[in-house]
């Protein structure tokens, strides 16, 4: 089935129609990057896959992989994008971290909005999005008390209103931590 990449409405669709227009026996690291810079085109920089992920689509629709070359440019893409994230420096260890690096948050928020800088953003965003999973790692963790279990998993909703809301977190996070419940478990 050719797709025409102009004709793509999906992502999936956009990655196979770029791979048979490069028309190659096999994927390495440049039909990768090339896929990479299709969806980012049409669908933004967010949508953009792994290398390793685009890679396992490809070969589920029968694509022969150059696995090494595959493996480092997965590599060094993650290498990237970690770089990316450790400019913002995030600290969610306890309640009062927490409070204070979302103070910062919602400050670089707005100057990204006012800046209109979707890659800070996103990087922002995915930064965030990191340290809640850690959060959530740290709650199902049977080493610390339940008490920091529940603290971290407490602090992981946080983060997750954030990512849905950002711009209500603040009133949010007022409201949940004057709760009774909130009060009783934490205070």
């Amino acid at each position: 089935m050719q797709i025409d990449t102009d004709q793509a409405h999906t992502k999936l669709d956009l990655i196979l129609a770029v791979w048979e227009s490069l028309d190659c026996e096999s994927v390495g690291a440049k039909e990768l990057k090339q896929i990479q810079v299709a969806v980012a085109k049409r669908f933004g920089d967010s949508a953009v896959d792994s290398p390793a992920a685009i890679a396992r689509l490809l070969a589920d629709e029968g694509a022969h992989l150059r696995h090494p070359e595959v493996l480092e440019c997965d590599a060094k893409w993650r290498e990237r994008k970690l770089a990316r994230l450790a400019v913002y420096p995030l600290n969610f260890a306890n309640f009062s971290a927490a409070c204070e690096t979302m103070t910062e948050c919602e400050r670089l928020r707005r100057e990204l909005a006012q800046r209109e800088d979707r890659n800070g953003w996103r990087d922002l965003r995915d930064a965030v999005a990191l340290s809640r999973q850690d959060r959530l790692l740290v709650s199902a963790g049977r080493v610390i008390s339940e008490s920091d279990r529940a603290e971290a998993k407490e602090i992981a909703a946080w983060l997750e209103v954030w990512l849905r809301t950002p711009e209500l977190f603040a009133d949010w996070l007022d409201l949940r931590r004057a709760s009774p419940q909130f009060r009783k478990q934490f205070e």
